[in-house]
């Protein structure tokens, strides 16, 4: 306590020194100041090396460990008023010891922000400089409490802001110790904006965030933390198609702050090849430096011109070996999918997609996959008909499975896409959620796959009145489809007709399971509950006993696609280890394998439980009524689309009459109370 003292005593006497030479107007210092100057310095110099002290001179005064600390500033054991150390005289003037300490520990101290051991107290100095007026001269006034940081010693208002700004040096591993044992590391990149760059942390892979990267009307990166979720169900996907054939071509065609490639080329490596393309400065820059800071080499031009290699020319590489390459391009993505052949094409721009689907199937290569992402939820989810009927080509109502209507809505478009490019589609994945829809699909080549794709789009016809629907077949009139009698028993036009739409199925079991596996062996836990709801879904089954291993794998076989299992994949030949293209014949079979699965399909489309439950009836537990479907012979599963959803293939009205069969009504509870209170008495 007593060095403590000194320090601070040999602070004051400095501090006078500078008042005494402000008040000389402006004179030259004298031999003896500066002599005086010296043996402050170097007596500070040999204090700071005997211990930690609390106000070294790159620490602001505010900064401090204990409230001894800020006590020892003034000598309050001394008589007479004292001045605050923190505080202006017009703000706060010169007091007696005991008002000056409740004042250091009441104003000061009790709103400290902490950060390693150091409490940064609240300043009232005039440390921070005042927004100049429309004049030029500095506008008068009061000025604002703040806070100096302990690392880079900018100061910041309010204390949640502080709290923030620790944050970020956290995330970019920025510590005192860092910070000041290093003069020329440099502090947080300034924004466009003037502000500093956030770094998040998703699946292993850091990427630099704008401050209004949530805005995307403000924004050219965009990032939305909510589609985490889809994040890794591509990834999954990608990751199944890994086990098929390598290496792969892929495309993230916008990039934004490239984390999606970034997480496709950090954790499957040699296995693949990402490009991810912006049309964006912006977003092309920032995606080079997330780049290296996760030690990915960035290459700019390996096809040709297609773009700067570098902000100099060159592929830059970071300190050591790079885990990864990835290519960055600044271009359009539909001039990008028309230059270039890919195997795996991610479509997730703002908005809708269907602009982008005439250039994706174009080049894709055969049994390549295409997984689109839409986040116009206003046209796909019925709110905004005019629109959805512009860009998807639909007539469609609200309804009671008015997002599983969505999902048959994307692949129908995808659908009439490739079939203009005479491509069909298989439809591996379709997810709709509250934010957005996910439809993964693998492409056919050929006019016979074409035509079968085409022939699976079909107008729906949906009752108005009781909300029965069914796909329309040819030949057959609208009001002879409906199992339903409403339009016989309730006047007027009770049916319509809604889409075209994809009628065949949504899922393909098998690719699920493996995205299952893919899910277990990166660590995906937040998307493992999902991708089993899915399965479950997919085989329209309530089991839910899943095995992941060797004997999940060896399972696949029939399941639709080309499946390497783990056992193939040890017995294969040197041909198929070298990662070389499947031939025209094994493609064939795949084709077959295909057809002879359709056996497998769910039903389409689910029934809410709460929408079609019975008034002045308590509804058995959702469970219990799927176990009660089941017993009378129905295929039934919960659905992801609806927590309060059953996919069966009952019909509205045996639906109806197994619900009410095992209902019970609200009063019975009542009435056997009043009967046993009767027979009591």
């Amino acid at each position: 306590m007593a060095e403590l003292k000194e320090a601070d005593a040999a602070q004051l006497h400095q501090e006078d020194v500078d008042i005494k030479r402000g008040d000389g107007g402006g004179d030259a210092p004298s031999v003896g100041d500066q002599a005086a100057e010296q043996a402050v310095k170097t007596e500070a110099a040999a204090d700071s090396d005997a211990k930690p002290s609390t106000t070294t001179p790159e620490r602001h005064v505010s900064i401090q460990t204990i409230l001894e600390g800020l006590e020892v500033l003034v000598d309050l054991n001394g008589a007479g008023r004292k001045s605050c150390p923190l505080c202006p005289e017009e703000k706060f003037k010169a007091c007696y010891s005991h008002k000056l300490r409740r004042h250091l520990q009441n104003l000061h101290w009790k709103v400290y922000v902490e950060f390693e051991g150091q409490r940064m107290c609240i300043c009232h100095l005039p440390c921070r400089n005042l927004k100049p007026s429309l004049s030029g001269d500095q506008a008068s006034g009061r000025h604002v409490a703040h806070y100096h940081c302990v690392v880079c010693s900018v100061t910041i208002a309010r204390k949640t802001d502080m709290v923030s700004h620790l944050k970020r040096h956290v995330n970019k591993g920025e510590t005192e110790a860092s910070y000041s044992g290093s003069a020329d590391v440099p502090f947080e990149e300034p924004a466009p904006s003037g502000q500093a760059y956030e770094i998040m942390k998703e699946l292993g892979t850091n990427v630099q965030l704008l401050p209004n990267h949530t805005t995307p009307q403000k924004s050219d990166t965009y990032f939305n933390r909510k589609m985490k979720t889809n994040r890794q169900l591509v990834f999954c996907s990608l990751a199944v198609l890994v086990e098929e054939r390598n290496p792969l071509e892929c495309l993230d065609a916008f990039g934004a702050t490239g984390i999606m490639g970034l997480q496709w080329a950090k954790h499957l490596r040699n296995a693949v090849k990402v490009t991810i393309t912006d049309i964006s400065d912006t977003c092309i820059k920032m995606i080079k430096e997330n780049c290296e800071l996760n030690h990915i080499r960035v290459d700019g031009g390996s096809r040709g011109s297609r773009g700067p290699r570098g902000p100099d020319g060159a592929g830059s590489e970071v300190e050591g070996a790079p885990v990864a390459t990835v290519e960055v391009v600044k271009m359009d993505a539909n001039v990008t999918m028309h230059l270039w052949p890919f195997d795996y094409i991610h479509l997730d721009p703002f908005g809708t997609a269907v602009n982008y689907l005439d250039a994706a199937f174009r080049n894709v290569r055969n049994l390549g996959i295409i997984s689109v992402t839409s986040t116009d939820t206003g046209s796909l989810y019925s709110k905004a008909p005019n629109v959805t009927l512009r860009h998807y080509g639909c007539h469609i109502v609200r309804t009671e499975y008015y997002r599983e209507l969505a999902a048959r809505m994307v692949v129908a478009t995808m659908a009439r896409a490739a079939a203009r490019c005479n491509k069909g589609i298989e439809v591996l994945l379709a997810v709709a959620l509250e934010h957005f829809v996910l439809v993964v699909v693998r492409v056919l080549r050929g006019p016979t796959q074409a035509d079968e794709s085409a022939k699976k789009l079909r107008k729906l016809v949906h009752c108005q009145w009781c909300e029965e629907r069914v796909f329309l077949k040819q030949g057959n009139m609208v009001d002879d489809t409906l199992p339903c009698n409403c339009h016989g028993s309730l006047p007027g036009k009770t049916a319509v007709q809604l889409g075209p739409l994809w009628s065949g199925p949504l899922f393909n079991t098998g690719f699920l399971r493996r995205m299952l596996s893919a899910a277990v062996q990166h660590s995906m836990d937040d998307i493992q509950a999902l991708v089993k709801n899915l399965i479950c879904e997919s085989d329209c089954t309530t089991l839910k006993s899943l095995v992941h291993g060797p004997s999940a794998l060896t399972n696949q076989v029939e399941c639709g696609v080309v499946i390497k299992t783990l056992q193939g994949g040890e017995e294969s030949g040197p041909a198929e280890q070298s990662g070389k293209r499947k031939t025209g014949e094994e493609s064939g079979n795949v084709v077959k394998r295909m057809k002879s699965d359709g056996s497998l399909d769910h039903p389409p489309f689910y029934y809410s439980i709460h929408r079609h439950s019975i008034r002045g009836m308590n509804m058995p537990k959702l469970n219990k009524f799927l176990q009660y479907l089941t017993e009378a012979g129905f295929r039934v599963s919960r659905t992801h689309f609806d927590p309060t959803g059953v996919r069966t293939d009952a019909t509205l009205e045996q639906f109806k009459s197994v619900l009410t069969k095992y209902s019970v009504p609200t009063n019975t509870n009542a009435t056997q109370t009043s009967v046993s209170t009767e027979n009591t008495l």
